[in-house]
């Protein structure tokens, strides 16, 4: 993002120098932060443990430690999760938690269980930049971007609520996490790369690189720097096959059109039939589920280890697209199926409490407003 003013009007909010928050450091940060104390570099694993691996937020009940150091520990530093608002359960077992973080601000988090999986939905950023005219979120501006902590507290609240710790137990009901939450992860790439090698560190919340999707809309500079750093799943909202209909509906394709964007999925480490890349595509009756359509992402995505989620269109208060008909959107899966191209229909999940894809924004801002009229 150019320029200072703007940088830091979307940064996250600082600790206060008198209780700075552990969670979210990176291993190297905590270590600096302990060996100021004056303690050996070995007690930062130790309380790297305690905080990632059994998920424990008070220094009185980390027992392996001296008395004397979680003393000096409690004078500095604390352990914090967001303040959960507002905590959901859709009739077919969806969860949705309202976060509220230091500063106010406000995020969704959503738990979608599943016969053979749980999958965590997180969000990077208070609102979005991208105003995607089928998204609910994008109907709400970008007011910053999260910070570390803020994004791997999401997943620790849901283990806090789930009853999920230690990191080591087998049933463990959270088994997926995406970000595909609130806000495009790649506008704040530095934040969501530090939160996730925290998830996928073995010795800590230990989620394997394969069981972790980021989602982009296509910004296109930062996604090889995510599969060669990272290494994690990607998902592209593709959601149309032609320049004119995406520059409509995901104004982002005007500055990465799809030429580009197919290119640098083609390119995308680690790629190949056994770990394919996932393109999200939202049935809009009328807009881009005619068969034509169909045959025409076939040809797009020919060359491109691929499957392709269809997502029946999940309206919201204000929205002005429909969703195509079930007809119409089996017929469209079936000719990419038929064209060799996986393309399960997404079950649509929490719409009764607007937690399913595309209905996810804070509520915050309205809030506020309502309070001071």
């Amino acid at each position: 993002m150019a320029g200072t003013a703007h940088a830091e009007l979307f940064a996250p909010p600082s600790d206060s120098a008198d209780t700075k928050n552990l969670v979210g450091l990176s291993r190297e940060e905590l270590e600096a932060e302990i060996t100021a104390l004056g303690e050996p570099a070995f007690r930062a694993r130790q309380l790297w443990h305690w905080i990632y691996s059994k998920g424990v937020t008070e220094f009185a009940e980390m027992s392996s430690l001296s008395k004397a150091f979680r003393a000096r520990l409690a004078e500095h530093f604390v352990v914090r999760r967001p303040d959960v608002v507002q905590d959901l359960i859709s009739a077919d077992g969806t969860r949705k938690w309202l976060l509220r973080f230091a500063d106010g601000q406000e995020v969704e988090t959503v738990y979608i269980p599943e016969e053979d999986r749980g999958t965590l939905c997180v969000s990077s950023q208070v609102g979005c930049t991208l105003t995607c005219k089928f998204c609910h979120t994008g109907t709400q501006r970008l007011v910053r971007n999260l910070s570390p902590a803020e994004i791997i507290s999401q997943i620790m609240l849901a283990r806090d609520a789930l009853d999920e710790w230690p990191s080591t137990r087998l049933d463990r009901k959270i088994t997926n996490v995406v970000m595909m939450g609130m806000g495009e992860p790649l506008y704040n790439y530095e934040n969501v790369a530090t939160a996730l090698k925290i998830a996928m560190d073995g010795e800590g919340i230990a989620i394997s690189k394969r069981k972790i999707t980021l989602s982009t809309s296509g910004v296109v500079p930062e996604m090889e720097r995510c599969g060669r750093e990272l290494g994690v799943n990607l998902a592209v909202s593709l959601h149309a096959v032609d320049d004119e209909t995406r520059d409509k509906i995901m104004p982002i394709n005007k500055k990465y059109p799809l030429k580009e964007l197919l290119q640098t999925c083609r390119d995308y480490p680690g790629t190949n039939n056994a770990r394919r890349i996932t393109f999200e595509y939202v049935m809009l009756k009328g807009v881009n589920d005619s068969p034509e359509d169909a045959r025409a992402l076939i040809k797009l995505l020919k060359d491109i280890p691929a499957k392709v989620n269809l997502i029946p269109f999940n309206p919201w208060p204000g929205s002005f697209f429909e969703c195509s008909s079930n007809n119409a959107i089996h017929r469209f899966a079936k000719i990419l199926n038929d064209g060799q191209l996986s393309a399960p229909v997404r079950a649509t999940r929490g719409e009764d409490i607007l937690a399913a894809c595309g209905q996810l924004k804070s509520e915050s801002e309205r809030k506020r407003k309502s309070e001071r009229t």
